[in-house]
Order: structure tokens, then sequence, then C-alpha cells
């Protein structure tokens, strides 16, 4: 949770930093860069799967494959991030045509996101050796390294923003910058792994690129991204509406937005949790073990959920308004502040049921869901009566909830056959 917390800082100093322009336009642009740039967390598939192949392994006491784990995540990191750079021109007009932003908005987020581009494929390799300490249970050196980056990262923003004024550039180099540094020091840690020595001899192995090993991978990522690739789009059409309604508006539902990430990174430390450990105890086949963690890590999730929801109710208001300037961005956020301080209780479930269901290699079952949550969803948002903005933010909310009930629907047969032999 800690280490998913610091995560969460990137975006809030970004929003803090650049709200102390006291520019709707300004923040507007960031907050729809950012949002375009979030097509990069359908590759997020890099980083769960990583934990669950690494953690099964690891349940099996196989070495060996924990470090041919390592070494095919990064070469299918390195092939998108090829990609993504040669396809940086097209990508980026048509993405931001897509959100429909207008006069400066749309100025501020060709200027942020033309910058942020380029940290496209450090981003991808640190999914991936991230991934790998998480499902090694080197959690500590994660929060380690998240935290520096963070620091040096709002160091930057304040600099590069305040003291410079650079303004929206100032934002994306201070982004680019920390998780270049960020890289570095992943690279460090997962170099003090002995496993990760392993890795080097598995690159000339036969056998960590044999047809059956790619194969689970590429099933499992497939699932995984096109799962993530949904959840993304959800994401783009809740800031294309928000865009809609105008700068304040769209300013408000970004700060908002980065309230909810925060609380659903903090929530998300229970996803990480239970990827690892029902990982762990698939790969040893020991049923008990796994209800015990599904068990433990739904109870955990859903009173820290509650406190969440507690605080933010208690000192969300003052919070949301400390990230800007402007009176009608101040004011829009306490009008909608209401629908923050309910989504960890209803997104709870879901967020731990997705680490539940990657660690047990369900990744079709968690794409089938998200796939039946996202027609709910766009059936909503797609109404013939246009949606204001309450009504956009339900529709996120019933998101979450129709994912959860799915899961919980499926959750006992797949336990059944999974373990059928336990």
């Amino acid at each position: 949770m800690l280490t998913n917390m610091a995560t969460a800082l990137f975006g809030l100093a970004d929003m803090w930093v650049i709200g102390r322009l006291g520019d709707a336009s300004a923040q507007g642009g960031v907050e729809l860069g950012a949002k375009f740039l979030m097509v990069l967390v359908v590759f997020n598939f890099l980083r769960t799967g990583t934990i669950a192949m690494t953690a099964q392994a690891a349940g099996r006491g196989d070495p060996a494959e924990q470090a041919a784990a390592l070494t095919r995540s990064l070469a299918v990191a390195a092939l998108i991030g090829l990609a993504l750079l040669a396809a940086r021109p097209c990508a980026i007009d048509n993405g931001l045509a897509m959100l429909e932003a207008q006069g400066e908005v749309a100025r501020h987020s060709r200027t942020y996101v033309d910058i942020r581009y380029w940290a496209a494929p450090a981003w991808l390799a640190n999914a991936v050796l991230t991934g790998w300490l998480i499902g090694q249970r080197r959690v500590r050196a994660v929060l380690a390294v998240e935290i520096a980056a963070n620091l040096v990262h709002i160091g930057l923003d304040v600099l590069f923003v305040l003291g410079l004024g650079w303004g929206v550039s100032g934002v994306a180099v201070a982004t680019v910058s920390s998780e270049a540094l960020k890289l570095l020091l992943l690279a460090v840690f997962v170099m003090r792994v002995p496993a990760s020595r392993l890795a080097w001899e598995s690159l000339r192995h036969a056998a960590t690129w044999e047809r059956s090993a790619l194969g689970r991978l590429l099933a499992m990522n497939r699932d995984l991204f096109l799962r993530t690739l949904l959840l993304t789009a959800a994401i783009m059409l809740f800031a294309r509406a928000g865009a809609q309604q105008g700068p304040a508006v769209l300013a408000a539902n970004g700060v908002l937005f980065q309230m909810f990430m925060l609380s659903t990174l903090l929530l998300d430390g229970f996803e990480s949790s239970s990827q690892v450990l029902c990982g762990e105890a698939r790969g040893a086949g020991d049923r008990a073990r796994f209800v015990r963690v599904v068990r433990v890590t739904l109870a955990w999730g859903m009173a820290s959920g509650i406190a969440i929801s507690l605080a933010y109710a208690f000192v969300g208001e003052p919070f949301a308004a400390s990230f800007s300037t402007d009176a009608s961005v101040v004011s829009a956020t306490a009008d909608y502040l209401w629908w923050v301080v309910l989504l960890p209780l209803l997104g709870v479930v879901s967020f731990v049921l997705d680490g539940v269901f990657v660690g047990a290699g369900w990744t079709r079952a968690m794409l089938l869901t998200m796939a039946l949550a996202m027609a709910i969803y766009c059936a909503m948002i797609f109404a013939p009566s246009a949606l204001a903005n309450d009504g956009l933010w339900l529709a996120f909310s019933v998101l979450f909830v129709t994912r959860a009930a799915g899961q919980l629907a499926v959750m006992p047969h797949l336990i059944r056959t999974s373990f059928s032999s336990s």
C-alpha cells in the first residue's frame, strides 16, 4: 500500500504544481494529456503477468523459471517500446483528436504529450522490473525506489514549473526525468537478487524461448492486455465526456480522478499481495491456503476501503481544493467530491479479486467479466440523453460494481476446477 501510494504521488504532484498557476486550461491540458498517456496502462500486463509467473515459479521452487520469466518479459517490453516510438507521430495526432480537446486545452495537451511520450520505453521496462521484484516478495525495494523517484519528481516539478516558469513543459520534463531515474534504481535492486544472475544465462537457453513457455506468457498477457484495454477505454470515455462540459469541470474531474487513483493504488496493495500469495498457492497446488488468502485479503481490503472513504468524507474537500487556485475548479471539485468518497467502497472487491484472478492464472475469466461490465458502462455513457457529470461518475461506479459481481459469481467454479486434485 505504501509503495502504491508513492506511485500515486506522481500524478498528484503534477496536478498540484500546475494548479498553482491558476489556469484551468493548463490544468485541463495536463489532465487530458495524462489520460491520453494512460494508453500505456494497457501494457500493465507486463507488471501483473510478471508477478504471476514469478510467484507461481516460486511456489514450485523453480529459480530457473523465475529468471526466465524476467528475461521473457523484458524482451516483450523492448519490442513494445520500439513499436510505440515508431508509431509516435500517428499515435499522438489521432489520440488527442479522439479526446476532442479544444483551444488552449488542446495546445497544452499537445505540449505535455510531445515530451512525456519519450518516457514510454522506460515505463515498460519499469513495469517488468517492478513486477519481478514484487513476485520475489521484495516489495520494500520497490518502495524505496518509488520514494526516491517521487522526491526527485516533486523537486523537479517545483523547480521547472514554479522556479523556471516552464509551465506544462516543466511538468512533462520532470516526469520523464524521474521515470529514467526509477529505471536505473530498479535495475540496481534486480541485479542484487541471486535469481537475476540466472536471467543472463537464460537468454542463451532454448528452454526460455520454447513455444509452450512463450505460449503461456502470451496467452496470459493477451487476456491482461485486452482487459486493461477495456479499462483504459472506459477512462478515456470518461475524460472525453468530461472535456465536453468545459475546462472547469474537466480540471475538477482531473483532480477528483487523481484522488480516486490514490485510493485505488492504496487498495491495490491487496491486489499485489493476492497476486503473489495466490500465485504461490496455485503453484504449490494448495487449495486451503488459496481460499484462506482470498478471504483475508477481501476482509482487509473492505476494512481499508471503509477507512479511506471516511478519510475523504472528513478531509476530502480541503484536500481537493488545494489542487487549484481557480475558483471555478475548486467549486466543481466540491460539487462532485462525494463520488470519490463512495468509490473506495464500491471498487475494493474488484481490485482485490483482480489480484486473485491474475495470481491464479484465471485471466480469461477476468477478461470476460470486464467485457460484461464495459458493455453496461458504454450503454450508460452513450444513452440517448446526454449524461451530466453526476451521471458520468455514476456510470464509472457501476463499472466496478458489475466487475466485482461477475468475478464473485464465477470464482467458486474456478476454484473447483483449478484445485480438483487438492
